[in-house]
């Protein structure tokens, strides 16, 4: 019986930073040098510096998106783009994690979890891996979960073969910038037939004020294999920017399933600005859970290409914009295989004057025949200062299509409070009923321990309005 338990998971978890002296020995600011610096101190190929040199020039042409929400306060120039914690890197042990980060671990339950109901566990602290180990029963069947600046150096031509292939580094300005400066994330490859039972977890924490982290994740499933990711992500409040940039590249191939559950809870001092996108082919399965929260500005898009025949895509998404926020989320599904399904579920809650917008892009290419796409998107206000949008953009070029398009957008009611008062829920308990209800169909798809964690992280943002 699984015992972790997320509901004592309090603020001061989240909000603890450990001390950041280390910080001092890192300069913020992006030049050519830092670039070539941190491949140095990776002892990267010269195909990742040529790689770094590229995006590093994009990433100085290209503009900012002129779309969204408000990046005007991201002041490039105080982002501190790189910084170790410790010497201690990738260790397989806990015992031999620096002491202090391992504090912080702990308090958010990783190791715990990871004895208890996980395959394997990656832990990235700043902008390097501190731990990183995978049970021995996978292993012996040839999965490989690894730091991803660790498989750069041991497993070279699979990753030149997939890097920067799903997202190229001229996608956007901060798709270059992730490239330019990627250090840590996570390398996993699953291979034919095997279909892991235990999902694997990789989080990434920054402590330092101004820091930026750029991890890149790799996964590569093989066909008829079976695998589940959990992705984990907190930072300290400090009153002054930090920045996310992150990117995930996921390849599903023949008859796979691969599950991608993100819990995203920075701080508000964080421009989160991640993309992840999925290469989905031939009868296999590609499922992106999310629940963002927590940022002060997000930018987050998960796609799904559907290239392969009777390929499907499900994307399952929270967004929880307090005051202060602005959440820009949404799903991007290209598809272009003949008898493609996806179903697109998208959950928003505004208060304090938060701000969440769905935007989405589903795109039908003309040899699409048959294909099936439902989305839904669903805004809970809690007050009338609050936002909630709905842009979706819809493009099809196969007339075999069919296409459905639903939002819904409402407060509370009185009425509703009455009836839940008139059997005797006070209403504090009655909103934090709604709310849940709201949310099931996201968040029943998370194991058990997660969904109690999400749920937990929700409470503690709707303080004072679901009790």
């Amino acid at each position: 019986m699984c015992s972790v338990d997320f509901t004592d998971l309090t603020k001061q978890d989240l909000d603890h930073s450990d001390n950041q002296d280390y910080a001092k020995k890192f300069d913020t600011g992006l030049s050519e040098d830092l670039v070539q610096s941190i491949s140095e101190s990776k002892n990267e190929p010269s195909w990742m510096l040529d790689i770094r040199l590229q995006a590093l020039k994009k990433f100085n042409e290209l503009p900012l998106p002129s779309w969204g929400p408000s990046l005007k306060k991201l002041d490039f120039k105080k982002i501190r783009y790189f910084a170790l914690a410790s010497d201690k890197k990738n260790s397989k042990s806990w015992n031999d994690v620096d002491p202090e980060i391992k504090r912080t671990f702990e308090r958010l339950k990783i190791p715990q979890a990871e004895r208890e109901i996980l395959a394997g566990v990656g832990a990235q602290y700043e902008s390097e891996n501190v731990y990183h180990s995978v049970k021995d029963v996978w292993s012996k069947q040839g999965v490989i979960f690894e730091d991803f600046d660790t498989a750069v150096i041991k497993y070279p031509e699979l990753v030149q073969k997939y890097f920067s292939k799903c997202v190229p580094l001229t996608d956007h300005k901060f798709a270059a910038l992730h490239y330019a400066v990627t250090s840590g994330g996570t390398f996993l490859y699953v291979p034919k037939g095997v279909e892991i039972t235990q999902p694997l977890q990789a989080y990434f924490r920054m402590n330092a004020m101004n820091q930026g982290q750029f991890e890149h994740t790799l996964i590569i499933v093989e066909e008829e294999a079976q695998v589940h990711y959990i992705e984990g992500c907190s930072a300290p409040r400090y009153g002054s920017e930090s920045l996310h940039a992150g990117c995930v590249e996921v390849f599903v191939n023949k008859g796979a399933q691969m599950r991608y559950s993100s819990v995203e809870n920075w701080s508000k001092d964080t421009f989160n600005l991640n993309t992840k996108r999925a290469i989905v082919n031939d009868n296999a399965k590609m499922e992106w859970i999310g629940g963002n929260l927590g940022s002060g500005v997000t930018m987050l898009y998960p796609s799904s290409l559907l290239v392969g025949d009777n390929a499907r895509a499900d994307h399952l998404g929270i967004a929880l914009a307090n005051e202060g926020q602005n959440q820009d989320v949404g799903s991007k599904v290209m598809i272009s295989g003949k008898n493609c399904r996806t179903n697109i579920v998208s959950k928003s809650l505004s208060k304090g004057g938060g701000i969440s917008t769905y935007r989405g892009i589903v795109d039908v290419k003309k040899s699409a025949e048959n294909a099936v796409v439902h989305v839904e998107c669903d805004a809970l206000l809690f007050d009338d200062h609050s936002t909630a949008d709905t842009i979706p953009h819809i493009k099809c070029e196969n007339d075999t299509a069919q296409i459905t398009h639903e939002a819904s957008a409402g407060k509370i009611s009185d009425e509703v409070l009455l009836y839940f008062e008139s059997r005797g829920i006070d209403e504090e308990a009655a909103r934090g009923m709604i709310v849940n209800g709201f949310l099931n169909e996201v968040v029943k798809t998370l194991p058990l321990e997660y969904a109690s964690e999400l749920n937990r992280l929700i409470e503690m943002e709707m303080e004072n309005s679901i009790g």
